[in-house]
């Protein structure tokens, strides 16, 4: 589906020439990015800045600016970024509204969620209403400023300036801009050891090593939600993590972190059922929560043994702390996890004797309760009063527990699910006769849970052997196929949640084939050198073999020579004849969306012009080696249709029918790329080569209709691509989208992809890129 800019024609009708040649250029990226809802914000956005009457810069500043926003923390903050420009309207200046659009897509980008951005708007309010002359100086350092501090850092940071200067311009100047000594001396105070977003990629990975899956991690800030400080906690099943932390003694705080998310992600696994929390007393709770934490941390450790020294490390608890009731709590969360610390406390030994004689039924959750309540009931004989505010754990990695005690909402089921188990649609092949004797539904839609379909084309009466396919053009479409998709917010699969149609493609003239392989003539000729140094070699020995198929004779007359000399023969004296052979099989998937019929920049030919060449010549390459290959494109037009057009299968030989489909296929339509993904490796999974390579070639990054959030088909997309490894699968992108640096390493892997910066060059590219591939 199109979106047209001249559907909002009224809206933008106040608007300057300039700004319209700007937004006309924009507007390819900025529907790949918005929903037809973001859209209309965004667009209302430009309008209300134009009719503010702070200059064209401004308006200007909002088109390019906005969809990074967008792409970083999705497309709900518009509105609220929108609101919060206007509002500064009537106290400060144009330029440092423009600099506050600016420099938002570097917020966003260090601050990763929406709630922090929202957050970070609060703040600009605030700031604007106490140092107002800061404010320009302070969003010119911002990315320094970013790069060292954490949101609620930098809030108390400009705070102590906008305090300390409230009446001095020239300082407050100063301090915002990092000019004055005592704006260093609060910067380095409030910077933290290590920030989130510099370590979550790495946590990430070291939680799927462990596990085998994917933990969705969201940054918190202690400073704005004051109930929540910097302590860890896990809700909606997704796990919030401070946005710094401090190194722990000699602790980095990369470890810190890494225990912090390692006994979020315990819960997560571990914790099947929720504990009740009716009739307890909140001394009960924490000595409850203790044993629960000793328990998902000790079927974790049977796992993963290195978890221990983790976890363990990062406990300070000594048998002289005896003075509150959270000294007590800590000596036994201690004592539970480290076998090496001792303590002759009665309380604390009974609470290790209970948890040990427990260990064979340490995967009922009833355990907890069972120990807590029983511990809570001696603890009271110390006689000591129990604060639930202050008598907390001094561990920094564990978390608030809330997790298992929201107990009326939750459901572990619904973890694994979230609730996206959706009926399977039920497609039903029938005669012609079922199928008239039923009254069709005709407002069912893609959702409906039976779909009647004829088994059979159908021929009526009089037909002359031409099916009503054929009569109206229409070519029959095979069965549906159902793939999960990769929902990164819950890290969790969405089950059959897209649904891949397979369209037989159209056939074109085959003239342009020829002309394409007549234009790009040279360019085979000189690669003729190169494919013939690719062929299989023959028969290869493989000599200095203990074990092998014959004797080498010049070995053996060595090692008969070392022992008539008396010295030590070499008893490698056989050898191997191999015979070297490729065996690989290549999937070229093509990305058929609607930006393929873009001009490229300064030619006269699409993108789907270059495509097409770039393929041509890369299966007269293929075909001349001799691989076996296909040729698959895809578009899209919502999770519930995915074409997927085969231009050529492996068996099938590169002659006139395939040539003729690759002339006439077309670009339309939206690119979800993980379903499509997942369609190629089916295919690729049936080869029985031993190499198995899938050729991503696209425009553009994963992205349809019926998707708001622009993180969603990237991360689904990287998912496709980790399910093809596993099976293994190599896949390789090539990008035609300059800006692509930004999101395809992170899909496809650091050595998976190549952008080709300029697309003019893509046809003698691609055929070098797969020689080396295929090596």
């Amino acid at each position: 589906m199109s979106i047209n800019l001249n559907d909002y024609k009224e809206l933008l009708e106040d608007l300057e020439p300039e700004s319209i040649e700007l937004l006309h250029h924009a507007w390819p990226e900025v529907v790949k990015i918005f929903s037809p809802r973001g859209l209309d914000n965004y667009l209302k956005g430009v309008s209300a800045l134009q009719r503010l009457g702070r200059g064209r810069s401004l308006v200007d500043c909002w088109i390019d600016e906005i969809p990074m926003v967008a792409k970083e923390v999705g497309e709900d903050i518009i509105a609220d970024l929108a609101t919060s420009v206007l509002s500064l309207a009537s106290r400060t200046s144009g330029a440092v509204i423009e600099l506050v659009l600016a420099t938002s897509p570097t917020a966003a980008k260090r601050l990763g969620d929406i709630q922090l951005f929202q957050n970070y708007l609060q703040f600009l309010n605030t700031l604007i209403a106490q140092a107002p002359r800061g404010m320009r100086p302070m969003l010119n350092k911002l990315d320094i400023l970013f790069g060292q501090l954490t949101l609620g850092g930098l809030r108390r940071w400009a705070m102590w300036g906008a305090h300390a200067h409230r009446t001095n311009y020239e300082e407050q100047v100063k301090y915002f801009g990092l000019e004055s000594k005592e704006s260093l001396a609060i910067l380095q105070k409030e910077r933290k050891g290590t920030l989130f977003v510099d370590v979550q990629r790495r946590i990430n990975m070291y939680l799927r090593a462990l596990w085998g899956r994917d933990f969705f991690m969201k940054p918190t800030s202690g400073d704005f939600e004051s109930r929540e400080g910097y302590k860890p906690f896990i809700e909606n099943y997704f796990m919030h993590l401070p946005d710094a932390y401090d190194s722990h003694g000699n602790i980095s705080a990369t470890e810190v972190y890494r225990a912090a998310a390692a006994h979020a992600a315990a819960h997560l696994v571990e914790t099947k059922e929720p504990i009740s929390a009716e009739g307890l007393n909140p001394m009960q709770m924490a000595v409850i929560a203790i044993i629960e934490d000793a328990r998902i941390e000790e079927l974790s450790i049977r796992r993963f043994p290195g978890l221990r020294k983790t976890w363990s490390a990062l406990h300070n608890a000594t048998p002289d702390m005896n003075v509150t009731m959270g000294d007590y709590l800590n000596r036994l969360a201690r004592a539970l996890l480290d076998p090496e610390y001792q303590d002759k406390d009665p309380w604390i030994v009974e609470g290790r004797e209970l948890f040990r004689t427990a260990q064979d039924t340490l995967n009922h959750y009833r355990i907890s309760w069972d120990i807590g309540v029983q511990l809570a009931h001696s603890l009271r004989a110390k006689n000591l009063p129990f604060n639930a505010r202050t008598d907390i754990l001094t561990a920094p990695y564990r978390d608030d527990n809330r997790y298992f005690w929201e107990f009326e909402e939750f459901d572990f089921n619904q973890s694994l699910t979230a609730g996206y188990q959706a009926p399977k649609q039920v497609r039903k092949y029938v005669n012609v006769m079922e199928l008239a004797n039923e009254i069709e539904v005709e407002t069912a839609g893609d959702d409906a849970q039976e779909i009647w379909v004829m088994g059979t084309e159908f021929f009526p009466y009089e037909d002359n052997g031409v099916s009503f396919n054929q009569t109206e053009g229409k070519e029959p479409v095979s069965a549906p196929y159902h793939y999960s998709e990769w929902d990164y917010q819950i890290q969790l699969e969405r089950p059959d949640w897209a649904t891949v149609q397979e369209k037989r493609p159209k056939l074109g003239d085959m003239q342009c084939i020829d002309e394409i392989a007549l234009q790009y003539k040279r360019e085979i000729a000189r690669m003729k050198f190169l494919l013939d140094a690719m062929q299989p070699q023959g028969t290869r020995r493989i000599r200095k073999l203990e074990d092998g198929d014959e004797i080498d004779i010049n070995a053996a007359i060595r090692s008969m020579i070392d022992i008539r000399m008396g010295m030590q023969p070499d008893p490698r004296i056989m050898m191997r004849s191999i015979r070297k052979v490729r065996d690989i099989s290549v999937l070229v998937l093509l990305d058929l969306s609607e930006s393929t019929n873009e001009k490229v920049s300064g030619h006269d030919y699409t993108v789907l012009d270059l495509t097409r060449q770039a393929t041509v010549l890369l299966a007269n390459a293929i075909n001349k080696i001799g691989d076996p290959f296909a040729i698959h494109g895809f578009c899209s037009d919502g999770r519930h249709d995915v074409e997927y057009y085969r231009f050529k299968d492996f068996e099938q030989p590169y002659n006139e029918i395939p040539k003729a489909r690759l002339a006439g296929m077309t670009g339309q339509l939206s690119t979800r790329m993980g379903a499509a993904m997942r369609h190629a490796n089916h295919y690729l999974k049936l080869q029985k080569s031993a190499k198995k390579l899938l050729l991503v070639i696209t425009d553009g990054e994963p992205a349809d209709v019926d998707v708001r959030d622009p993180q969603y088909l990237r991360h689904d997309t990287k998912k496709a691509v980790e399910e093809a490894s596993r099976s293994g699968i190599v896949t390789y992108c090539m990008s035609l989208d300059p800006r692509a640096d930004q999101y395809v390493s992170r899909i496809f892997g650091e050595r998976n992809y190549l952008v080709v910066d300029h697309v003019e060059r893509l046809p003698e590219k691609l055929p070098v890129l797969y020689a080396g591939l295929t090596r």
